[in-house]
């Protein structure tokens, strides 16, 4: 650690330790850096060389407080080109650190690094890292922190210890070649041979045991459990045998707490609960477990991963204290509900409800100027050769698509293009705002499944106000589609099942207490309706984080102008911004 000024703190993420910080009036600046490097992991008896932060897999966390100006200087020591995704952070004005390749930034190439610098402005709470580029993120991603600000306490009651939990997917074989031999043939990617719990799968897999995550507990204390969702292309239950938890936080945002015994987290979100241990000693040690909600025809990994939940033994217990004893107890297992479960789903979201309260209201926008109507899901492309027969539907392609267009990747970022006033040839602003051919979307599917395919953007003026509906349709089955969009929180003030009608269920909404997130599942054969304001100038991606829907091209991009005001206009772009 090097201290250069009283009010800057430089230490690096790889430490991966709490400091104790001082307690300045302002937030401070305070210096990351992180290493992309390969690194060789063994999991499930298979060595496999994968692209790594800090030769850390799950990556460090990175700490912070709410008004701290972070500067985070990413280094590429791999052959891939890299960008990284801070997710949740609003990004107010600074674009040019988003992170996703080809959006605001091109990649960070071979050898080369660029600092990521951006403020956190009015949030608090659990976000996350992860690489913005092909699937690079099945391995490159970590937890972010951003504690209140000193002497601010949280709105429930303060945790004897905090735990961040990241769940994600572990592939024997490079991810990289299995989506880029998807993209190749048309047909789906093979999926992942586990889950894991900060980067452990756990002792229900083979040759597994020794790689399992144990949270180790005292009795009659309250926990507070920081999950992340990083898999690639799974919705997640979570349950803690003969245990309940409270919810009182999503996607970095505090809700009206609720108890329960399983969690619903989608890929992108995330979600704190606090465990109260129980208040004497139990003989006996619990798993913690999580496993996919599946909506989808296609396939995925009907597998469970598994943590321990273990009490610490008390001192004066000699008959439990051996190291051997612990085998000897009695294990627990939680009964997660079914893979298919869309009631169990819908019940646990719709009892998230944001605090509203005098400290932290519910900003939702009343009045709305611009109202947006996008259909998601599946389709078809034609072979990309002559005479080929692909491996996707009656030999076709696999693709996915927003109001029909499939999302065409640039090859200069789109934020540039824009700042410079060099769009022509990279992307054109014409995207829909409604379907170009209305059908029964959550009907019969229509006979012709192909979609188009573009570089399209949505152009908002600065301070217009939002309202999105999401519709989920029937071409090659419904499906559950998280929908992530960066530099903004949005309000989900209704959503249900069948085909959204205008006059009917805007009646509904709720503009009081709806929740506030930055990822948001539209329900498999319905429909989500969000609020938001478009008060953040440049280029922002919405995107599905099933990252095989990413990959088949379901994403779009947003244009918000910039306002009037000199605070109102995008910032210019840094010096060391990577160059295509």
């Amino acid at each position: 650690m090097a201290v250069s000024t009283a009010s800057q703190l430089f230490f690096y993420a790889f430490a991966c330790i709490l400091i104790v910080l001082p307690r300045p009036a302002f937030g401070i600046t305070r210096h990351y850096k992180l290493e992309i490097k390969m690194q060789n992991v063994t999991r499930l008896c298979h060595t496999r060389s994968i692209v790594s932060v800090n030769g850390q897999f799950p990556g460090p966390r990175l700490v912070a407080r709410e008004g701290d100006r972070l500067l985070i200087k990413v280094m590429n020591h791999v052959p891939n080109n890299i960008s990284m995704h801070w997710h949740g952070i609003r990004q107010l004005r600074s674009g040019w650190a988003d992170g996703p390749a080809y959006i605001t930034q091109c990649p960070i190439q071979t050898g080369q690094s660029y600092v990521y610098n951006y403020t956190v402005v009015g949030q608090r709470g659990t976000l996350w890292y992860h690489a913005h580029i092909s699937w690079l993120r099945s391995t490159l991603y970590g937890p972010i922190i951003i504690l209140p600000k000193y002497g601010v306490p949280y709105p429930f009651e303060k945790p004897y210890k905090e735990v961040p939990m990241i769940f994600g997917e572990w592939f024997n074989a490079d991810p990289e070649a299995i989506i880029n031999q998807a993209l190749q043939t048309g047909g789906g990617p093979n999926v992942s041979d586990a889950y894991t719990i900060n980067g452990l799968p756990g002792p229900l897999y083979n040759c597994s045991a020794k790689d399992t995550f144990k949270l180790r507990v005292r009795p009659g204390k309250t926990y507070l459990l920081r999950l992340i969702n990083a898999a690639l292309n799974d919705e997640l239950f979570f349950s803690i045998a003969n245990h309940t938890v409270t919810v009182v936080e999503a996607d970095a945002i505090y809700v009206k707490p609720f108890e329960t015994d399983t969690i619903l987290i989608a890929p992108g979100q995330t979600t704190n609960v606090l465990l109260k241990t129980k208040p004497k000693y139990p003989s006996a040690t619990f798993l913690m477990t999580a496993r996919p909600y599946v909506t989808g025809q296609g396939t995925f990994d009907n597998s469970t991963v598994a943590g321990i939940l273990e009490y610490e033994q008390p001192r004066n217990a000699k008959a439990i204290h051996s190291k051997t004893s612990i085998k000897n107890l009695p294990l627990f297992k939680p009964v997660l509900p079914a893979l298919n479960d869309t009631n169990f789903a819908t019940k646990f979201v719709n009892q998230l409800r944001s605090l509203d309260s005098k400290k932290y209201p519910a900003n939702v926008p009343k009045e709305v100027d611009q109202k947006f109507f996008f259909t998601v899901g599946l389709g078809t492309n034609p072979c990309s050769t002559k005479n080929q027969t692909c491996q996707g539907p009656n030999g076709t392609m696999f693709a996915a698509s927003i109001n029909n267009i499939s999302f065409t990747m640039p090859t200069a970022a789109l934020l540039q293009s824009h700042y410079f006033g060099r769009s022509n040839g990279v992307y054109r602003t014409d995207f829909p705002f409604d379907p170009l051919f209305p059908f029964n979307y959550t009907g019969n599917p229509p006979n012709n499944t192909m979609v188009s395919n573009g570089t399209k953007l949505l152009v908002l003026p600065f301070n217009t106000s939002v309202e999105l509906v999401m519709q989920d349709t029937s071409i090659l089955g419904l499906e559950s589609h998280p929908l992530h969009l960066h530099g903004f929180n949005f309000f989900v003030v209704g959503q249900g099942f069948g085909n959204f009608n205008p006059k009917k269920d805007p009646k509904n909404f709720n503009v009081v207490d709806p929740i506030e997130r930055n990822t948001v599942g539209v329900p498999s054969g319905g429909w989500v309706a969000i609020r938001f304001l478009a008060d953040n100038p440049g280029v922002w991606f919405m995107h599905c984080h099933l990252e095989v829907h990413t990959s088949w091209g379901l994403k779009m991009a947003w244009l918000v102008l910039d306002g009037d005001k000199s605070n109102q206009k995008l910032l210019p772009p840094p010096a060391d911004l990577p160059k295509c």
